[in-house]
This record gives C-alpha cells, structure tokens and sequence, in this order.
C-alpha cells in the first residue's frame, strides 16, 4: 500500500511539474522548480530528507561525488542540494522518458563512458561548469546493482578537479538502498538523508588515483557499506580539510 501511495505521490507532483517546465524560462529557474517537487515527493512520501555534516557555502564551486545505490538517489540529492546543483549522468538517462527531460531541462550532462573522446569533453565541461558556479553532481560509480557496497570510482570527474583546482566534496545518501534498492519497483517506508563529507583539495594530494582514495575513504566513514574495490582506497588517511575557498582564489 505504501509503494502504490508514494508512486501516486510522484506521478501526481511529475505531471504539472513537467508541464511547467515547458514554459518556465531560464535555467535557475527551472532548477528551482525541479527542486521543490522533488523536495514535496520527498515530504508526501514521509521521507523529508535529513542533512547533517559539513554547511555547504553560497556559491561555492566545487564537483559533488556521491554513493550510487538506487533510483531514488537523484531526487534525494536534488531534494537536499542548492538548486545551481545539475547531474553529470549516463548518456542512456537523455533517452528514459520524463525523466530524461526533466534532466535536459535543468541542464544536466550525458557523457558516454565507454567513449573516452566524450570522457575528455566531459571532464572539460565540468571545470567550466563549475567555474560558471553551476556545480555538477557525479555518481563516480556509474551505476548500482544488488550488491550492498561502495563499487569501482570512475576517474573522470576527479581529473577534472585536479586539471581544474576544484576541491571534491563527498557526500554520502543514506537511506535509499533500503528505500528501494535495485530489482525493486514498490518503494518501501524508511528515512532518507545525506551526510556532506568535508571538502577535498586536490593540491593536497598528489595525484588523482589519491585523490580517489580520499573521496571513498570519506564516503565510507559514513556510509556503514562495505568496500567493494580496497585497492582505491589504499593509502595514507586524508588529511584536514582545506580552508573555504574558491578554485579561482587558490589558483591565485
């Protein structure tokens, strides 16, 4: 009874917020659209979602990284994040049908990840994204299955953010997995949430295969998941969090 209730609950906030999407003009705009109704899908399915860690600052440019366990995990991030917050994401979600418009419509990109030319111009347009101030969210997994745990990272965003002087910033979602985890199609009751991990500099390490390592070992001091890929974890412990800063000031 519940998975129908939150199933209408979507369909119900979806349909107008997609028609408004049509006529609403501007980006910001329609981000701030699409983050509402996600936040209201959230709220009528009892799941209003919880924010603890780091305060993340006004504008403050950086490439968010975080877990990848279910479909709902990218309307727990739109739900808990500032509205100048878009997804990198697999170019198969353009062609899902609602979903890869509303998509389009707060300018996400679509990268083909077997495709390393479009990996490259990807990895190009998230430092100018987030030099813009419109961050990109990135799922370095790529995607999820039934197995609990934090799988493989995907490189792309965190050369980016080494080429580019753009601190990573983890986060964790909790909640979702359980919610509804993969070969699921009832959502179940339950309580969703994000932990945002302190901010990586990628000066403070020397190289992106640490810089990795950094990220998931934040990702599971949080995530209560078991490691899945050790050997991108291997290293020595991150160290403090950098000082607030935008990459523009510390490349001056």
């Amino acid at each position: 009874m519940y998975g129908c209730y939150a199933w209408a609950a979507l369909i119900i906030v979806v349909i107008p917020c997609t028609i408004l999407l049509c006529i609403t003009p501007g980006i910001m705009r329609r981000r701030r659209l699409v983050r509402a109704s996600a936040r209201l899908v959230c709220w009528l399915a009892g799941s209003t979602v919880r924010r603890t860690g780091w305060k993340l600052p006004p504008e403050y440019a950086c490439i968010v990284v975080a877990n990848h366990s279910s479909y709902l995990d990218g309307i727990v991030l739109t739900a808990a994040l500032p509205a100048r917050f878009a997804f990198l994401i697999k170019r198969e979600m353009a062609s899902v049908p609602v979903a890869g418009f509303v998509l389009k419509q707060i300018a996400s990109e679509f990268v083909d990840r077997r495709n390393p030319t479009d990996r490259h111009r990807m990895a190009r347009r998230l430092v100018e994204t987030a030099h813009k101030g419109w961050t990109l969210a990135v799922f370095p997994e790529g995607t999820f299955d039934e197995t609990s745990g934090l799988s493989h990272f995907h490189t792309g965003a965190f050369a980016a953010a080494v080429s580019g002087g753009l601190p990573i910033l983890p986060i964790v979602i909790h909640g979702a997995r359980t919610k509804m985890p993969s070969g699921v199609k009832l959502p179940r009751p339950g309580p969703v949430g994000i932990h945002v991990c302190d901010p990586l500099n990628p000066d403070d390490y020397g190289s992106v295969a640490a810089l990795i390592g950094a990220a998931r070992r934040a990702l599971l001091a949080h995530l209560d998941e078991p490691d899945l890929e050790p050997e991108q974890t291997a290293g020595q412990p991150p160290p403090q969090a950098p000082a607030l800063a935008s990459p523009t000031s510390q490349r001056n």
